[in-house]
């Protein structure tokens, strides 16, 4: 079930290393900063709408299109956590995730699928790959809300 409200127009989604911080009434009153999402999207309407809805929940948020400058987003961006699409146009998701989970810098990084795969096949080798949680799309926003705090609330202890 995807529980989307509508986008903001002229509001362009990262797909360069800039950063995007969340509006200021989206941001919770607190002391901290807000934690760093990398999301890896193809789809450019998929895209903006996850990134909307992330920076609303007061993240801040840097889109990526495809896998071309993935780790180079990584070592600008610094992410407390990836959120990856398997269907890429340039890398399959599945190959990033076996090249973060193998790398000494980036593998403690959680990563959460969010993929039309929806077999059960496809789960079991993401997860074997080192994902920690697979969406199949549409989503629930407040499940994915849910376990995007969760994961970093894992890093946290």
């Amino acid at each position: 079930m995807l529980l989307l409200t509508a986008s903001r127009p002229n509001n362009p989604v990262n797909s360069n290393l800039r950063t995007q911080k969340a509006d200021t009434d989206a941001v919770p009153k607190t002391n901290t900063t807000p934690k760093r999402i990398l999301i890896v999207e193809d789809n450019d309407l998929n895209r903006q709408m996850l990134h909307e809805y992330i920076v609303f929940c007061g993240y801040q948020v840097l889109s990526l299109r495809g896998g071309s400058g993935f780790f180079e987003a990584l070592a600008e961006f610094q992410p407390q956590l990836i959120l990856l699409d398997l269907k890429l146009p340039d890398i399959d998701g599945y190959t990033l995730l076996r090249q973060l989970q193998q790398s000494t810098e980036w593998g403690y990084i959680p990563v959460i699928i969010v993929s039309a795969f929806a077999f059960k096949a496809d789960q079991q080798r993401a997860m074997s790959l080192g994902a920690r949680r697979y969406f199949v799309k549409p989503l629930n926003l407040s499940k994915l809300k849910q376990a995007i705090a969760d994961e970093l609330d894992n890093l946290e202890t």
